[in-house]
């Protein structure tokens, strides 16, 4: 049983340490902000998801408790990544297209990236 833990454990965390290297290369070496969206928020989480599970792995077999540390970053890194890929895509947005640029908003009437409700008329009516 030792055996089949100490090979979870390696895997894990070569796998953490692959995905970690793979996510920081990209970051570097693609070209644009929207290319590099995937580097931080896809590979990266999963390397460091995979070293958290890795040491996951090792606290409760080695120290005979399971440590509930790894798995709550695990769960706010999985929820924290696509806020972050969204942050990046608006500024790219904002900064590399033109409202005319864009394709209508439908129903919305506006792009909240580049018009503010005054803008284009849509005052949000104030309650009193």
């Amino acid at each position: 049983m030792e055996q089949i833990l100490d090979i979870l454990i390696v895997v894990f965390a070569v796998l953490g340490g692959f995905f970690g290297l793979l996510g920081s290369f990209g970051l570097l070496k693609l070209n644009d902000p929207v290319s590099r969206l995937h580097a931080p928020t896809k590979t990266s989480t999963l390397g460091v998801g995979a070293i958290l599970l890795a040491s996951f792995f090792h606290s409760w077999g080695y120290d005979h408790h399971g440590s509930s540390h790894e798995l709550l970053i695990l769960m706010f890194l999985l929820v924290t990544a696509p806020v972050t890929a969204n942050f990046i895509a608006k500024v790219h947005i904002s900064r590399h297209t033109k409202p005319e640029d864009l394709p209508s908003p439908g129903e919305d009437r506006l792009w909240a990236t580049h018009m503010q409700p005054e803008e284009n008329g849509d005052a949000p009516q104030q309650q009193g």
